[in-house]
């Protein structure tokens, strides 16, 4: 079972904490790390994306954000996905 749960938001060029391309989460467990990245289905995967921001190697910047954000940025990817990416700006 994890015991810390770290959310980020994945961010680039004109996109902010309030319409990412992406969340990713890092669960802390005794024997270590793991990251995972939120799918279309709203399951989460495993994912190298935090481990690959941390070396630099990652094009898009990752802000980490409060659970309470992390629930928001959930609804927000809900809402695009249901009625579509007309809602970025």
């Amino acid at each position: 079972m994890p015991g810390t749960i770290t959310y980020y938001a994945v961010i680039a060029d004109n996109r902010t904490i309030h319409n990412p391309y992406g969340l990713v989460r890092r669960l802390e467990h005794d024997d270590g790390p793991s990251d995972e990245s939120m799918r279309t289905d709203f399951s989460w995967a495993v994912s190298p994306m935090i481990a690959q921001w941390e070396r630099g190697g990652l094009g898009h910047e990752l802000v980490e954000v409060s659970h309470a954000q992390a629930s928001e940025i959930i609804e927000y990817f809900r809402m695009r996905w249901t009625y579509g990416e007309s809602l970025d700006p």
